[in-house]
């Protein structure tokens, strides 16, 4: 892992916990991103890839001098074991850093969150959900993701031949984690539903059901086999590769009951692929449902909604033509992570009493 040089650190992104997150998720991608733009950020903590840049905790006693080119440095807490820290360094100790907050919960927070929330330089909302739960001023970025990496194939049917899928079938999917917050449960009943009368259809579930969940993924495969299905509707595990997954299909559907923000959607619409999304995290933000359609949003735990919006989009195919074309304008223009990137950098420069953060943006 590459040690930065804490004199030129201009933003500090820690990590304090250990497990795989969304949160953790999003440092990982941001980070280069960030720094390919100039603007020199450092990773801090444990469960993080070698290929960042970090900090050790050592580290942390020289922010009471100012960075080589700057007055003072960010610290962007993610977590209220992140603030905790950050609030005490500023106040307490007196360091020369500032603040800034994401939040992607769309709950009423505690009474100990919104105190640190309160005391944060800057609070940034993932979503205009996620703004409405906040009791302070907030600036809602949108987490955007890498199209060069979710990205059209130049031939589709090669794409589900390399997945060792049916070249000659549509393939529609639904990616995630096997379990009942994910609603993979309706999807795989609106399958069970709608694949007898279209025999030219396939479905993938593609995700890792963890030990919790093995018993929920047990149980629809149960059901898919006593439908008859089970040459229909595949469940093909967990893959690293899940790009090339997005490039075999032809419809997308996010069918969560919850969610804090969900990327899938617009990872499938990166890759050209239409989608039914529920209405929750930032689903209804991401998914186009008007003149430049991109997919459909169906009412949260709506079997029967999300059955129907399904079909109209397999039964279809002009419409799934427009849809994925306005679906891949739409996330190359609106969601790329290079313009997260610049965004957040943006609050760090008026954070940093308008010293630019980056040479390049």
């Amino acid at each position: 892992m590459p040690l930065a040089d804490i004199r030129k650190v201009q933003v500090i992104a820690p990590n304090f916990k250990r497990r795989l997150s969304g949160v953790t998720s999003t440092i990982i991608q941001l980070l280069p991103v960030q720094n390919r733009q100039g603007q020199h950020v450092a990773s801090l903590g444990p469960g993080l890839p070698s290929t960042l840049p970090f900090i050790r905790f050592r580290d942390l006693a020289q922010l009471w001098a100012a960075p080589a080119d700057g007055q003072v440095r960010v610290w962007h807490a993610r977590r209220n074991l992140e603030m905790l820290p950050a609030i005490v360094m500023r106040d307490v100790l007196r360091m020369k850093i500032r603040v800034v907050f994401t939040s992607a919960s769309q709950r009423a927070h505690t009474r100990w969150t919104r105190w640190l929330i309160s005391k944060m330089d800057a609070v940034v909302a993932t979503s205009a959900r996620t703004a409405a739960y906040l009791h302070v001023p907030s600036t809602v970025v949108l987490h955007g993701i890498d199209t060069v990496r979710f990205s059209p194939p130049a031939d589709r049917a090669a794409a589900k031949r390399a997945c060792k899928l049916d070249s000659a079938k549509k393939i529609v999917g639904c990616f995630g984690r096997v379990r009942h917050q994910k609603g993979t449960d309706l999807f795989v009943d609106s399958m069970i539903r709608l694949l007898p009368q279209r025999p030219d259809w396939t479905a993938i579930v593609a995700g890792r059901a963890t030990a919790p969940h093995v018993s929920f993924e047990n149980d629809l495969k149960a059901r898919v086999a006593a439908a008859g299905l089970s040459d229909r509707i595949l469940f093909v595990g967990e893959h690293t590769n899940i790009a090339d997954w997005y490039r075999a299909l032809d419809l997308f559907v996010a069918p969560q009951r919850w969610e804090g923000f969900g990327l899938t959607p617009l990872e499938a619409m990166a890759t050209a692929v239409p989608v039914v999304a529920t209405d929750v995290g930032a689903f209804s933000e991401l998914v186009e449902t008007g003149q430049h359609e991109t997919g459909s949003i169906v009412p949260r735990d709506d079997l029967d909604a999300m059955t129907i919006a399904t079909a109209g989009f397999m039964d279809d195919e002009p419409r799934r033509v427009s849809a994925a074309a306005c679906a891949l304008a739409r996330a190359a223009e609106q969601f790329s992570i290079e313009e997260e990137a610049a965004k957040l950098n943006a609050i760090y420069t008026r954070l940093a009493g308008g010293h630019c953060l980056t040479t390049s943006v």
